[in-house]
């Protein structure tokens, strides 16, 4: 006879998933003790992996939050650089605000 195969749902997966990017021991380890397959294991992580789970130790977790930190760093530059042209704009309006105001004789 055939080997029944047990069936798991999706929030199982996930929470499954999530719990392994928790811990600190192989998915090896975890599979075993879970009794779950080590190779269905690895198929649900690259399914439902989310970063943002990951301890800060992981490698990959330090490149998405280093990825993140440059990210931030350009949009704050821009946003310096955007409020440093609106500030010359203004002192350049104002100078023709002056200039313009006094009366001609």
């Amino acid at each position: 006879m055939g080997e029944h195969r047990q069936r798991y749902n999706e929030e199982f997966k996930k929470q499954t998933v999530q719990f392994i990017q928790e811990q600190t021991k192989t998915v090896g380890d975890l599979a075993e003790e879970l009794n779950i397959p080590k190779s269905t294991l690895h198929q649900w992580m690259s399914q439902y992996r989310e970063l943002k789970n990951e301890p800060a130790a992981s490698v990959d977790r330090v490149r998405e939050l280093e990825a993140q930190l440059k990210e931030m760093s350009r949009q704050h530059q821009e946003k310096d650089n955007k409020i440093a042209d609106v500030e010359e704009e203004l002192a350049i309006v104002k100078k023709a605000v002056h200039i313009f105001s006094k009366p001609r004789n």
